[in-house]
């Protein structure tokens, strides 16, 4: 199975680096406190030092917006995964315990403010591909039974059947979505400038160290950019 980014995102997102991790015979039964204390913590930290009004000038938010008009998709309407975690807690709502590897990298999105997500590698079919939608992709929003296709232009992941993810990070399918019962896991990290290759790497780390303790397996770690367009994972 490969993690692969089509050569045509590149043409409008020439600084887009994905940061990959890949978990394998990971240990996700049960509940951590302690993952939700730290993500209570950081809530705590953005009430504090955010507000609703100013969120969208931040140039971490500022830069995905205008990733979304690029392809269509209003920022008013269809936020960024990163963007619509901040406007929840804003809006003081606390972020819903789901299952130890999806609070880890929740956690690791809200500290860093940096869109990430994954798939359950056992349900995926075929290679993951991010990519411009031609607009037949089947797609099945989370915890939904309602099939739909993505939008053609509209920036997806998708494997060999249907789209993973719609307008990049927007809504993940219900396919893949990772359960208590879930040992391989891929984990994307989605880093548009202003953020640097240093900074990705330093979170990476971060999410491979945090997995390690609360979940256990056998972890790897990869970048991709527009010199190395794909992985196996």
């Amino acid at each position: 199975m490969k993690l692969k980014i089509d050569t045509k995102i590149f043409e409008k997102f020439p600084g887009l680096k994905l940061g990959a991790v890949t978990a394998r015979n990971i240990d996700n039964h049960g509940f951590s406190d302690e993952i939700m204390q730290l993500i209570r913590e950081k809530e705590r930290e953005i009430r504090e030092n955010y507000d609703n009004e100013t969120l969208s000038q931040h140039p971490k938010i500022h830069s995905w917006r205008g990733a979304y008009s690029s392809f269509g998709a209003k920022p008013k309407k269809y936020k960024s995964s990163v963007e619509s975690l901040y406007r929840m807690i804003l809006k003081g709502l606390d972020l819903r315990q789901i299952n130890k590897i999806v609070d880890l990298f929740n956690y690791i999105s809200i500290k860093h403010m940096i869109p990430a997500g994954g798939d359950d590698m056992a349900k995926v079919d075929g290679d993951i591909t991010l990519k411009y939608a031609v607009g037949d992709e089947l797609f099945t929003a989370l915890n939904s039974e309602e099939k739909g296709t993505a939008k053609e232009g509209e920036v997806v992941y998708a494997d060999s059947k249907e789209v993973l993810c719609r307008r990049w990070n927007w809504r993940e399918c219900d396919k893949t979505k990772m359960t208590e019962e879930t040992k391989d896991v891929i984990l994307v990290i989605e880093a548009l400038p202003p953020v640097t290759k240093e900074e990705l790497d330093e979170v990476e780390e971060e999410l491979n160290r945090l997995i390690t303790k609360y979940c256990g397996g056998e972890i790897r770690t990869a970048i991709l950019d527009e010199a190395k367009r794909e992985i196996e994972i």
